[in-house]
């Protein structure tokens, strides 16, 4: 059994393809909405983004969505093991096909990004990892339906893809960009990946501007990524 233990919340990562990584761990801590009451997660794997989330904003109600059926299992066991079951939950059920009963205020995602990588042979793996540009495309139509007028999407990606999203949102959806965080590995070198957000309209998001390094020498995290998550990790 592979566990990764948080301060509030346990992830059982068991038969997973894609394993708690850094991309996960900081879409949960920076992804903001102001008093956020729905919150949902796309493609949610183990749930670790939904369960960061859900300790963040204790008056949500967090939904979590996974096409993948060992992977939406394990989360929600993860969910109904955590101390947020009451407000966390789990369907399997793919992007395409998901059909919320009201809008969102935040909506996150931690999204297959390889487009255009060569295909693992495990069929999970690809499922994973691989999309297209379909998905995109439904992402944010989906988004421009679900949120809230004041809402927000928020994903983090490589740079490039980033870019082709803000365009697509402003140029196709008629929506905004609300903030952009550079994520750098090391100062010297170039952000290697984007947390955006979009939504309707304008909004403050402060955590959202700029640039957050990772690693201050190698091997020693950042005094700002470590602020970032000494609320959830043990170590920190």
């Amino acid at each position: 059994m592979s566990i990764f233990r948080f301060k509030q919340f346990a992830v059982d990562q068991t038969g997973s393809t894609m394993k708690i990584n850094t991309d996960g761990v900081l879409l949960g801590a920076v992804a903001f909405a102001t008093n956020p009451v729905r919150i949902l997660d796309i493609g949610t794997g183990t749930g670790v983004i939904a369960l960061m989330l859900a300790q963040r904003f204790p008056g949500a109600t967090v939904a979590a969505i996974e096409m993948d059926a060992t992977a939406a299992r394990l989360a929600g066991k993860n969910f109904i093991r955590s101390v947020f079951a009451e407000r966390i939950s789990a369907q399997e059920v793919a992007l395409a096909d998901f059909q919320p009963e009201k809008p969102f205020d935040l909506i996150v995602s931690n999204p297959p990004f390889f487009l255009h990588a060569l295909k693992n042979r495990d069929r999970r793996k690809q499922v994973s990892r691989h999309t297209n540009v379909l998905f995109y495309s439904q992402l944010l139509e989906r988004a421009a339906m679900w949120l809230e007028e004041k809402g927000s999407l928020q994903l983090i990606l490589p740079v490039s893809l980033a870019e082709w999203i803000e365009q697509r949102a402003t140029g196709e959806y008629g929506m905004v960009v609300q903030g952009r965080l550079a994520i750098r590995s090391f100062v010297s070198q170039p952000p290697i990946r984007r947390i955006v957000a979009i939504g309707k309209l304008p909004s403050a998001l402060p955590a959202l501007t700029g640039d957050l390094v990772i690693y201050e020498d190698k091997g020693i995290y950042s005094p700002a990524y470590r602020a970032l998550l000494k609320d959830f990790f043990l170590a920190f």
